[in-house]
């Protein structure tokens, strides 16, 4: 309050607080706190194989579970591919463990090499990869493989309201597949392009930016859905990459997929029911 006309007054405020209380000593007990919470979300790569680094000729990741349910449906199966390797991690939305035994609603990032070739690798990752994670997973999992001679095919999905277009996206007919590529990858694509200004986030983006840095060539092939879930017409929206160079001749016969997908499913469903 004024004490006489003209004087200027300060108002009360709290601006600058922040900054102050950032500025504050970190005591020891905050320090102990923070060092728990890092080394708990320090990610672990295990590997059943000793050979390292794996020397890979071509890197198959499914990042999400629609795009993981893709290649357990019309790619894997237990007689082709075995299992050499799982990533461990913790944040504030999963929490994955080292066991390999995992059903479609799990968390879990699994890594398959092909038994008739072991140069083949495959990744499943239903996991969330949090942003500070990111580069702990690239370079855990990049780093135990040779880059020379390395191609990688990522895929993903993100919500269809995510896609930049000048048409309205009621109108766009989803799910539907996009690709962004590396300079270095050179082959035919299986689907348009992405068009700017779109742009990609999260794991599927850091693992392209990798392979841009690194220059490995590398292609995302990214599905735009309006399901969430697991769905079957998001899953086989996949389906035209079953034609590309890589993966036409690791898919598996068609009518034995559509079992598998059906299977693959059903489980899923049971799985989630006994929640409700």
């Amino acid at each position: 309050m004024a004490t006489f006309f003209g004087e200027v007054v300060v108002a009360p405020s709290r601006a600058g607080l922040d900054e102050e209380e950032e500025a504050r000593e970190e005591t020891p007990e905050d320090r102990e706190i923070r060092r728990e919470i890092e080394k708990k979300r320090e990610i672990e790569v295990l590997w059943s194989c000793a050979a390292e680094p794996l020397v890979c000729s071509r890197f198959i990741v499914a990042i999400g579970r629609n795009a993981a349910a893709f290649l357990s449906s019309f790619i894997l199966d237990s007689v082709c591919w075995e299992v050499i390797g799982v990533v461990k991690l913790w944040n504030e939305w999963c929490r994955t463990s080292s066991t390999t035994n995992v059903l479609p609603t799990d968390s879990f990032c699994l890594f398959y090499r092909l038994i008739a070739d072991p140069t083949v690798l495959l990744c499943q990752c239903s996991c969330y990869v949090a942003e500070d994670q990111q580069f702990q997973w690239l370079e855990k999992v990049f780093g135990s493989m040779q880059k020379k001679g390395l191609q990688v095919t990522i895929l993903s999905t993100c919500p269809v309201a995510d896609y930049k277009t000048q048409e309205s996206t009621l109108t766009l007919v989803s799910p539907f597949l996009k690709a962004l590529k590396t300079k270095e990858f050179q082959e035919q694509v299986c689907c348009p392009l992405l068009e700017q200004p779109n742009i990609v986030r999260d794991l599927p983006a850091a693992v392209l930016s990798y392979c841009q840095v690194w220059g490995i060539p590398a292609v995302l092939y990214q599905c735009y859905t309006d399901v969430i879930k697991l769905d079957t017409v998001t899953i086989e929206a996949f389906k035209p990459l079953l034609s590309s160079k890589l993966l036409k001749s690791l898919a598996k016969d068609a009518s034995e997929s559509t079992k598998i997908l059906k299977k693959f499913l059903t489980t899923s469903e049971t799985h989630n029911n006994i929640y409700i």
